[in-house]
């Protein structure tokens, strides 16, 4: 098994990142939940990997203060990616209009097992420009129980008609300290 996938964070306090962890925590606990996101950094920062965890937190049952509780039949399927309201678009290679008008068709449809769905765009610099003006549209009337995550490692490239449809959280390069605590982690 690689590295990346055998020390990915379970849990949002798991998260090594911690002005990210404070800010994602902090919004899960509030009661004005934003229909969209957007994560822009670098790669290798962990922001598909904090969009997981943002989805395994609105659809645990047994969610504590913002925090999923891992276990549950409902974590473990998105951690391993079968969890039906939880989908994840590579906009890299589904960039173009008939993608996004897909994804306008089944973002209608009610959540079949969660709470939400969650669909995960990432590397949403890449869609095209009427891709993007189709994903304006639904980011500008989204159905109640949907939550979009778009990440990205561009976000100069995005239409500012997108940023302001979404809550924007940097991700930046771990510091020394953050690395630290990773390392230590890892070395068990």
């Amino acid at each position: 098994m690689a590295f990346y996938l055998k020390y990915r964070p379970q849990k949002i306090a798991d998260f090594d990142l911690m002005e990210v962890r404070d800010k994602v925590g902090r919004i899960l606990q509030s009661n004005h939940l934003p229909h969209a996101f957007l994560f822009a950094g670098p790669r290798g920062v962990g922001k598909t990997s904090m969009a997981r965890l943002v989805a395994k937190s609105l659809n645990c049952p047994n969610v504590q203060k913002g925090e999923p509780c891992g276990q549950c039949e409902v974590c473990r399927a998105i951690a391993k990616g079968s969890f039906l309201d939880v989908l994840e678009i590579d906009a890299a290679s589904n960039r173009g209009i008939d993608d996004i008008r897909d994804l306008k068709e089944k973002v209608n449809l009610a959540p079949s097992r969660g709470k939400y769905k969650v669909y995960i765009i990432d590397e949403v610099h890449m869609l095209t420009p009427e891709a993007f003006n189709a994903l304006l549209k639904t980011l500008e009337e989204p159905p109640e129980k949907v939550v979009f995550i778009l990440c990205t490692t561009n976000p100069e490239k995005l239409p500012e008609t997108i940023l302001s449809r979404c809550v924007r959280i940097n991700f930046n390069k771990a510091t020394d300290e953050e690395i630290m605590s990773a390392l230590k982690k890892a070395a068990g």
